[in-house]
């Protein structure tokens, strides 16, 4: 008796893309989505530099400095990394290699090179053990 196989998820949506490590993401969707993470942190940072009184130097400016200013900062920035995570397993796995490799992105000069060849590399045509397409996933029944 043969089981068909697990249906998929060709169209998940945008929460899926910014929250789920599940599934496959395309070059495309991946570049987006780190603009979008990228102009809300950029768009925080800018809160805390016009929140400094006067006009501080970089060299000024103390992580205490960043809580102190709001604290739920430091919360924004987990969830931006969490964003990232799941962005960069999605993208390992439709290239198709190991989610586990994206542990890489803490290590800091090896994220930056990370994220450009990730975001270089083509998909793989074919289905893989994550999902049939880019930007899709495997259901579980």
């Amino acid at each position: 008796m043969n089981t068909p196989p697990p249906s998929a998820n060709i169209s998940p949506g945008p929460l899926w893309a910014l929250l789920s490590p599940i599934g496959r993401i395309g070059r495309e969707p991946y570049w987006l989505c780190f603009a979008i993470i990228w102009i809300i942190f950029c768009i925080a940072m800018r809160i805390w530099w016009l929140s400094e009184p006067g006009t501080p130097t970089p060299e000024a400016l103390l992580a205490g400095d960043f809580i102190n200013t709001n604290p739920l900062f430091p919360v924004l920035i987990l969830v931006l990394q969490w964003f990232q995570l799941a962005l960069v397993i999605k993208r390992l796995q439709d290239v198709g290699q190991s989610g586990f490799l994206a542990l890489l992105i803490f290590v800091p000069v090896i994220s930056l090179i990370m994220l450009i060849v990730l975001g270089l590399v083509p998909s793989q045509a074919a289905p893989n053990r994550h999902g049939p397409l880019p930007n899709s996933y495997w259901r579980k029944r």
